[in-house]
């Protein structure tokens, strides 16, 4: 039986498990594990998480985190956030004014010969291949967590070499509201 995809998102029957917080901090050494730290001590689990530096500032970076605000919540993760000296500001993003992506990697032990089923796996769910040598193939996606996942289903009946994923980004889609 296949897991479910961990964010459920807004559907009549199901609640909203998972949040999105994008966290702009100071790009200062020991910010994030501050804020891993945090989360750690207060049994809070991230989901997902990305960071990089926001904008064109070197002075901030941007955390994107997905949190469980079933079993803790969201204010709770808000307010014990904020408190952190080195947060500058914190926008809660509801998943259903987000757009969400996230980028797998995919190295796939193949032989020239036998390459045809995974270019049309590839080529099917809108990934792209981006390195080729004698006896593998390099993929890469940049999509929906969901589209993630389809692919990372499909690649299991290939020899996986190595699979990585950087977790979600997230913006506010236009004309929505997130709070701050």
């Amino acid at each position: 039986m296949n897991a479910p995809e961990p964010f459920l998102g807004v559907t009549e029957h199901t609640p909203v498990r998972h949040h999105i917080l994008s966290v702009l901090v100071e790009n200062k050494a020991g910010v994030l594990s501050r804020v891993a730290g945090l989360f750690a001590r207060r049994g809070f689990n991230i989901y997902s998480l990305a960071v990089a530096p926001a904008e064109s500032s070197a002075k901030f970076s941007r955390i994107t985190m997905v949190v469980d605000a079933e079993t803790t919540p969201l204010e709770q993760i808000v307010e014990q956030l904020d408190k952190l000296v080195n947060v500058v500001a914190i926008t809660d993003i509801a998943p259903k004014d987000a757009v969400e992506r996230e980028l797998l990697l995919a190295t796939i032990r193949t032989e020239v010969n036998s390459r045809t089923p995974l270019s049309d796996v590839v080529a099917n769910s809108g990934a792209a291949i981006v390195d080729v040598d004698a006896h593998s193939i390099t993929v890469m996606l940049a999509g929906t967590p969901k589209a993630c996942d389809l692919l990372e289903a499909q690649l299991e009946e290939f020899d996986t070499i190595e699979l990585h994923r950087t977790g979600r980004v997230a913006v506010p889609r236009l004309g929505t509201s997130a709070s701050a």
